[in-house]
């Protein structure tokens, strides 16, 4: 897969995934192995710059929990500034997928059925 498409997704695929529950690095990580059918294998590396970055931007908010592991987990929310920007780009992102599924397939012929 184009790293370029991956790169430019991985934020709104972030936010996507801490929408529904709070969630620490690893697990997201994992999560987004398994539901993309391993498309997206995201490194530590590569994550946690990205998670810092959302957080100054203020979209998400980390906090650790203690769960009797060896240390805490820093968690991560999704905060209601997050929460605004996502439904952006998922309208947008559902904007850009349907123009491309239109040229991709040839156009669409409006009242044929």
């Amino acid at each position: 897969m184009d790293k370029t498409l991956v790169t430019r997704s991985t934020g709104m695929l972030l936010l996507k995934l801490i929408e529904s529950e709070d969630m620490y690095g690893y697990q997201m990580i994992e999560m987004l192995r398994e539901r993309s059918e391993h498309s997206f294998d995201l490194k530590a590396g590569t994550l946690y710059p990205l998670l810092h970055s959302l957080e100054e931007k203020e979209l998400i908010r980390s906090y650790e929990k203690d769960e009797g592991a060896a240390r805490p987990r820093r968690y991560y929310h999704l905060e209601r500034k997050g929460q605004h920007l996502l439904r952006e780009k998922e309208v947008e992102w559902a904007t850009f997928t349907t123009a491309v599924d239109r040229v991709l397939k040839g156009g669409v012929c409006l009242g044929s059925a």
